[in-house]
């Protein structure tokens, strides 16, 4: 047995139903450090990019490779991290993310130029996807099943609570000294959370079988490839480069569904897919995230362009919707017990779509921030019941896999939801209502896939 095997033999039938107290919140505080750790990581790098561009002499149309490098690695890991999670153990995927992530923000903090802090950013990408890929599932092995709602929604308030202060951090950060602090500080975050969750979380049944290297391998290049081709098209710079990333990407899809069909347990889930149930929720989750990242991406340049308010009254607006968020997700847990997934997340996402038609008749600032947060509120409805069916309806042995596929999910609809903005900022303007308008049309199509389960689900 090595290191994190040494404690706690695996999770056998009696384990299933979580960890006693007070184990469950040591062993849930070293998850959820891991990711206020990923989290913050992202939002301070967005707002620190001018600092680091000017400070390593970087083209700021090139420093923009600081945040998709990390991105990037994210979205082509987190299926075959999930599929590993289930081969070797989930405990140890999440122990190599954090090592990974906290040695890639060393490298972080010692570069001098552009393309070693890129790099660095793309092994920090790489334990973060770690972390990300197997969080439901450390979820349902420490929580017994009766408070998976609760703890689904505490871990949606400390994401909320980690987005909305990501700004405020990286601003007091900044003015305090170099950006090569946002990097440092990772370190005894991720220390601490390394050394509890060795120490506190269980060891999980392993499969047995053999890792599919070639699905791994063919999923990673499909949604690498894409996620450039997507790049180019946000940004306005669809040419040949654009078309052979889709190219490539849509071949190594189109194989590793291929290699998919043939497995007992793929990479690409096909066998959770093919669940009505889940892919009802798949669907609940990609349109709900694209409908909210429409509002955090154009509210910026909407509130500014057209009403010409100031920066900080533009950060207020836009993090009501982490703080409506904060508010619902734990109540919607509890919510859980009386009422349905499917009746609580069409409700909150009727009310989100309602907000957001609501802002297109304002120019208050107040009236508008009170709207982003019955959006946030609204979306919180939806979150925790619908991460509820996604982790608790999977099969148990397939709880890596639904992991990933709950983190694909909200990857994709925050990806649709970046490409349509910018699609609307491009036609219609930056002073437009129009993204509002379809994120109110994507969050009805949320709310009637969610509509769609009633009768089809235990809660």
């Amino acid at each position: 047995m090595d290191l994190i095997d040494k404690r706690i033999a695996p999770a056998g039938e009696e384990e299933r139903d979580g960890l006693p107290a007070p184990r469950r919140y040591y062993a849930m505080a070293a998850v959820w450090l891991a990711l206020v750790m990923a989290v913050l990581d992202s939002a301070i790098a967005n707002i620190a990019l001018p600092t680091i561009a000017a400070e390593v002499g970087a083209d700021p149309a090139q420093s923009v490779w600081i945040i998709n490098a990390y991105q990037i690695a994210i979205i082509m890991l987190l299926l075959p991290l999930a599929a590993l999670g289930e081969i070797i153990g989930y405990r140890r995927v999440f122990a190599a993310g954090l090592i990974i992530f906290v040695v890639a923000s060393v490298g972080c903090v010692a570069s001098d130029s552009l393309g070693a802090l890129t790099a660095w950013r793309f092994v920090e990408g790489v334990g973060a996807s770690a972390i990300m890929a197997i969080n439901g599932a450390l979820l349902r092995l420490v929580w017994p099943h009766r408070l998976l709602s609760r703890g689904i929604g505490w871990n949606a308030t400390i994401v909320a609570i980690s987005a909305a202060a990501g700004p405020t951090v990286a601003a007091a950060v900044l003015s305090l000294g170099s950006w090569r602090w946002l990097f440092a500080i990772n370190v005894p975050i991720g220390l601490a959370a390394l050394a509890i969750g060795l120490y506190f979380l269980p060891a999980s049944e392993r499969s047995g079988r053999p890792f599919d290297w070639a699905s791994g391998v063919l999923s990673a290049i499909a949604f690498g490839a894409l996620f450039l081709a997507v790049g180019d098209v946000t940004g306005g710079h669809v040419g040949s480069r654009t078309l052979a990333d889709l190219a490539i990407g849509l071949a190594a899809g189109f194989a590793v569904i291929w290699l998919s069909r043939r497995s007992v347990a793929p990479i690409i889930p096909l066998d959770l897919i093919r669940i009505p149930l889940l892919l009802r929720s798949y669907g609940t989750s990609v349109f709900a995230f694209a409908a909210q990242m429409i509002g955090l991406v154009a509210l910026p340049f909407y509130l500014g362009h057209r009403f010409g308010f100031s920066h900080v009254t533009v950060g207020l607006v836009v993090t009501a919707i982490p703080i409506g968020t904060m508010v619902a997700a734990p109540l919607s847990a509890r919510l859980l017990d009386r009422i349905s997934a499917a009746t609580l997340g069409a409700a909150g996402l009727i009310l989100l779509a309602a907000a957001y038609l609501a802002v297109a008749g304002l120019s208050s600032a107040a009236l508008i921030a009170a709207c982003m947060w019955i959006v946030g509120f609204g979306f919180g409805l939806m979150q925790t019941p619908n991460n509820r069916v996604m982790l608790g309806e999977a099969p148990w042995r397939r709880s890596g896999a639904a992991a990933g596929m709950l983190a694909m999910s909200r990857l994709t609809g925050q990806t649709l939801g970046a490409i349509v903005t910018a699609l609307c900022l491009r036609v219609w303007g930056t002073s437009s209502v129009a993204p509002f308008l379809v994120a109110a049309a994507f969050g009805l199509v949320s709310a009637a896939f969610s509509a769609t389960r009633r009768g089809r689900t235990a809660g």
